[in-house]
């Protein structure tokens, strides 16, 4: 049997394989961490030019037999056609999930360092479970508190949102309470009367869901359409 060489390939992509490894799929059971795996089938010599998966026959100094494989998220790719000098095994990131799989950090920092900043439009295609390159557009990674499950998100399903409320005032009347809104913000209303904008602090203020014109400057008299645009 040719000499088997084992590689460590990392050049893969890795940053959508290693947000799998924190994805769970309900339908199976968690990783198997305390009990035995079943050895694949083995990776015959000579073969085609290329084998995926599959379990590895190695042979230590004291010639035991002793069997490699991966799975879970992870690919063996082999060298096994008759022309290769050398027979070798590369372990590369990427691969499906077979199981439940959770990663501890343990109070330890799980990063990624060179991601790009995207400033392209919200996706308007996206469907649940999807593969790369079926749809469009960006969509957010949310994390399921109760499951621990990184899912994707719209981004028009963040939970950001507003109204408009129009009211006629009667003769100097200066508060306004705003139906839908749950807690206004100064930099997130938007006050018009009659159609011009007023100037948040100095002509208006807000505090939890009402708007309070200050009348500085100015006098509202009855009929004025008090308009107001706002984000929760």
């Amino acid at each position: 049997m040719k000499n088997q060489i084992l590689t460590f390939n990392l050049k893969q992509p890795i940053i959508a394989t290693l947000v799998l490894f924190m994805a769970s799929f309900s339908a199976l059971q968690a990783q198997t961490t305390t009990s035995k795996i079943d050895k694949m089938t083995e990776v015959t010599y000579p073969g085609t030019e290329l084998t995926v998966d599959g379990s590895i026959k190695l042979i230590d100094n004291k010639g035991t037999v002793k069997y490699l494989q991966t799975s879970n998220g992870l690919t063996t790719l082999t060298n096994t056609g008759e022309t290769t000098d050398v027979t070798t095994t590369t372990l590369q990131l990427g691969g499906t999930l077979t199981a439940n799989t959770y990663i501890d950090v343990d109070d330890k920092v799980f990063a990624f360092d060179g991601i790009e900043l995207e400033t392209g439009d919200a996706s308007t295609d996206a469907t649940t479970k999807s593969d790369h390159g079926t749809g469009s557009g960006y969509t957010f990674l949310v994390r399921d508190e109760a499951t621990g499950a990184i899912k994707k998100l719209l981004l028009n399903d963040l939970g950001v949102k507003g109204g408009v409320s129009n009211e006629t005032a009667t003769a100097g009347q200066t508060e306004y309470t705003i139906t839908g809104a749950e807690e206004l913000s100064l930099f997130k209303t938007y006050v018009y009367r009659n159609g011009i904008k007023l100037i948040a602090t100095a002509d208006y203020t807000v505090a939890s869901n009402v708007v309070t014109l200050t009348q500085t400057g100015y006098q509202v008299l009855a009929g004025d359409v008090i308009e107001v645009h706002f984000l929760n």
